[in-house]
């Protein structure tokens, strides 16, 4: 397919945030007559307002925003259900409805490797391009990462070639509206997350399962039941990963399989008893049982693109992504980690088993998603190794009433404090020497921060300036 020819036509972006102004400007290169409305009114957006305004962009902010959306297209940025009545009321007006995303899958020069799930996809997202970049030092190939994750990728769609791979990580939210599937789809896992903003967890799961749909092949979680269950009746051969040799009834006649054995990630073909040896585990600079899993993954992923020495090379010296268990800090031999992006139970219960042989104070809380806080508790008991609870946020009340019923389990002191720094002060004087202090909130930023970078960040500052 090719883009849309985009000359003297009116195109309305909704939203004016960072992530918006390459596909403004490339827009506006492209001979269109752009509208940006976002809730916030033009004083309000400062500079972002004075960007747009340069390239010739019309403003329109405040309450209702929204209304008399008459366009020929209309790019919904993520955060935008695509079933609001005003969006609705612009297609009925002719408006082409559609995404940064879904444009660049359609018109996509090159191959696609595309993560999702609900979490770890951005850790295997960028292992993946981690991956391919080494592999392709001598192709003259080049790689590309995006998505959810960084950079957009419609405006760099000119400079990409057939031999050249975009690697880009999708969110529940891009993917309702996606109508053509990444060549590799990925799902990391899915476990109950963003229930305040879709409708129920059959309409999240159904967005994330459609990054299959079309797809040559798919590399899915074998030990996550959700995703076990769409390899049933995945469209497209799938590669299951799982920590454990999968079981030859679980793969299809062309599936294939990614698990640990005798210390080794191996790889197996379906009908085939023999495996073959990736990776050693022990290679893995990246603390944590959840961290293998994403490297089972992203070798699913790069089948074909990259040789096992390329992945071990990768291994030994990848670092991790900021705000994943990133170590910020060490005073009075306590340790500083920040993990902001735990933005669900499950992403703080797998930040909780990496780091199980240390003492923790835990710091927790942030937006209510409406995710159940139950798993938290439960991981917060497993291992025995919580010091303290420090519960701050709109959540904070939530999760202390499911640690509460978790009590009979064992006790640790949990404490409460609205403000974040205050909080994390809070912290660091319940720390002991040896001890570890952690930033997992299990919840989103929103109720004090624009996202989680902002608030890892806040939290790297306090405690250097401890």
């Amino acid at each position: 397919m090719s883009l849309p020819d985009f000359r003297n036509k009116n195109v309305t972006l909704l939203g004016a945030g960072v992530s918006n102004m390459p596909l403004a400007k490339y827009l506006a290169e492209s001979g269109a007559r752009i509208t940006v409305r976002d809730k916030k009114t033009p004083d309000q957006l400062g500079e972002s307002a004075e960007k747009l305004r340069a390239l010739g962009a019309v403003l329109i902010g405040g309450e209702e925003y929204l209304d008399g959306i008459c366009a020929d297209y209309v790019f919904r940025s993520p955060g935008f259900r695509p079933d609001l009545p005003a969006l609705t009321a612009a297609k009925d007006c002719g408006a082409i409805l559609t995404s940064e995303m879904e444009m660049f899958l359609e018109n996509r020069p090159c191959s696609v490797i595309g993560i999702t799930g609900s979490d770890g996809k951005t850790t295997t997202t960028t292992l993946i391009s981690e991956i391919l970049r080494k592999a392709s030092r001598d192709s003259g190939a080049n790689v590309f990462l995006g998505g959810n994750i960084g950079e957009p990728m419609l405006h760099r769609i000119g400079r990409m070639g057939e031999r050249d791979l975009a690697v880009v990580e999708l969110s529940s939210f891009q993917l309702m509206t996606v109508t053509r599937a990444p060549d590799v789809a990925v799902i990391t896992n899915i476990t109950p997350n963003h229930l305040n903003w879709h409708t129920d967890m059959e309409e999240y799961i159904a967005a994330k399962a459609k990054v299959l749909d079309g797809a040559a092949r798919a590399v899915l979680n074998y030990e996550n039941e959700i995703t076990r269950t769409i390899a049933r009746s995945a469209p497209c051969p799938v590669t299951l990963f799982a920590h454990e040799r999968i079981p030859d009834a679980a793969l299809r006649a062309e599936d294939s399989a990614v698990y640990e054995e005798d210390g080794m990630i191996v790889f197996r073909l379906a009908g085939e008893s023999e495996s073959y040896p990736i990776l050693p585990v022990a290679e893995i600079l990246l603390p944590g049982r959840h961290n293998i899993e994403n490297y089972m993954a992203a070798i699913a992923a790069v089948r074909g693109y990259a040789d096992p020495e390329v992945i071990a090379e990768v291994a030994r010296t990848f670092g991790g992504v900021p705000h994943r268990l990133q170590l910020v800090h060490e005073k009075n031999g306590v340790s500083y980690y920040n993990s902001s992006i735990d933005s669900s139970p499950t992403r703080t219960a797998a930040a909780l088993s990496a780091m199980k042989d240390r003492a923790l104070v835990v710091i927790l809380g942030g937006y209510d998603k409406n995710i159940p806080f139950e798993p938290l508790a439960e991981a917060l008991f497993a291992h025995g190794n919580i010091r303290a609870a420090v519960l701050t946020g709109a959540t904070a009340d939530k999760i202390s009433a499911a640690i509460e019923a978790h009590a009979q389990k064992g006790a640790f002191p949990v404490l409460h404090e609205s403000d974040f720094t205050k909080a994390v002060l809070l912290a660091a004087q319940t720390a002991k020497v040896g001890d570890a202090v952690l930033l997992s909130p299990a919840c989103a930023s929103f109720d004090a921060f624009a996202n989680f970078e902002k608030r890892g960040e806040r939290f790297a500052e306090i405690v250097r300036e401890l």
